[in-house]
């Protein structure tokens, strides 16, 4: 004797993406399709939406919902929440990083829109800054600070990361680009034995 099993199929849901996104004053979302736009004071972003993942605007919040069967509902739903609140907060009141060069020497210099870094090398590192990147190298700190602005977060990790390439922190002296307030881990080195 056989007995058929029946399948139930739930929804599971992300805790994170379940969680609406507020709108503040002043951003517009537009959903055309899975073509997402937000505009705000600080400018225009858009993304595109997982083909299983849908939102939809209730009362000055945005939800999002997920289709997709097994474990990649709630990844997705997860994942769509946590891009789509960066653009909102990224088009409403933008992303800042501030960068410390320590070291004999390090300095940045900012002509334009070309950012030159010294960080010890026979050469100046150099970088062009994507126009939705504003750049500031203060005068008080004679080049040894580097404040980045952009509404784009993840546009503005990237430059981050491309100018701590040009000389990571090492342990021991304690050289090289960080951010600030960034702990780095030193190492005591090595201590020479004394002669017998």
């Amino acid at each position: 004797m056989t007995t058929d099993a029946v399948e139930t199929t739930v929804t599971r849901q992300s805790r994170v993406g379940k969680r609406p996104i507020p709108v503040p004053k002043g951003v517009t979302v537009t959903v055309i399709g899975g073509q997402v736009d937000v505009q705000g004071p600080k400018g225009t972003l858009s993304m595109s939406l997982p083909p299983t993942v849908s939102m939809a605007a209730d009362g000055g919040v945005l939800r999002i919902a997920s289709e997709a069967p097994g474990s990649d509902g709630p990844r997705l739903q997860g994942l769509a929440r946590a891009l789509v609140a960066n653009l909102v907060r990224g088009a409403s009141e933008g992303y800042s990083r501030t960068l410390e060069l320590q070291g004999t020497g390090y300095r940045a210099e900012l002509k334009g829109r070309t950012l030159s870094v010294l960080v010890g090398r026979s050469h100046p590192c150099v970088i062009d800054l994507p126009p939705s990147v504003t750049c500031e190298v203060p005068k008080d700190f004679k080049g040894t600070i580097i404040e980045l602005a952009s509404p784009d977060k993840a546009l503005l990790g990237q430059i981050c990361a491309t100018i701590r390439r040009f000389r990571p922190a090492e342990p021991y002296g304690g050289k090289g680009v960080r951010f600030k307030g960034e702990h780095v881990r030193r190492k005591a080195g090595k201590a020479g034995k004394g002669r017998k």
